[in-house]
């Protein structure tokens, strides 16, 4: 993967978690870079408005607007743009509904390590 790079938005309205995943995206050290950080679906929109990022990292549940909501808004800009739904309550209805949104995956927090790998996954040469 030398030579690629891959730069993401973390969007959480979590603190130490948008923190856990700075660390580990950037100790990954393959050319996975952190773009910017959101903490609700303003920021979101707005960060991704700004960096254009290759992949959105998208917590669901924060105050205000779901995650959902802020990826209608940005697929409904950039059909193409590659999200992942990061959420610790992912059930089958949040699952269908992020696929018919044309989200590209849905991790689970507990599943955090595997961020890096879905960002590959789901990256620019994706």
């Amino acid at each position: 993967m030398t030579g690629r790079s891959n730069r993401a938005l973390i969007v959480d309205d979590d603190d130490d978690m948008r923190f856990l995943l700075r660390v580990l995206i950037e100790a990954a050290n393959e050319g996975l870079a952190v773009a910017a950080e959101a903490r609700n679906a303003t920021e979101a929109v707005d960060r991704w408005r700004e960096h254009q990022p290759d992949v959105v990292v998208l917590d669901n549940r924060m105050p205000g607007r779901s995650g959902l909501d802020v990826a209608a808004e940005i697929l409904a800009e950039q059909p193409d743009q590659s999200i992942i739904l990061f959420s610790a309550y992912l059930d089958d209805e949040t699952v269908l509904r992020a696929d018919a949104l044309g989200i590209r995956a849905c991790l689970s927090k507990e599943d955090y390590d595997q961020l890096p790998a879905a960002l590959w996954q789901h990256g620019p040469a994706a």
